[in-house]
């Protein structure tokens, strides 16, 4: 019965840290093109702050479930 439970829960840990890695490369890449720009742009800024709020969010969520990247 708690067999399930147990597997459904790895596996959306592993879907977790998944988006945690993707968002987190997505944040770098966001803020690399914010110092590479000349001029400052809005849309840069605006996404570099999405991006690093959905990282932000999934860390505390990894927390929250006492998460741990091995």
């Amino acid at each position: 019965m708690f067999s399930k439970r147990g597997k459904l829960k790895r596996e959306f840990d592993v879907q977790l840290i998944r988006q945690f890695l993707e968002t987190k490369q997505e944040w770098e890449k966001a803020q690399a093109l914010e110092e590479l720009s000349v001029e400052y742009d809005q849309l840069c800024a605006a996404e570099r702050k999405i991006s690093e709020s959905k990282n932000l969010f999934l860390l505390k969520e990894a927390r929250i479930r006492k998460m741990s990247m091995k």
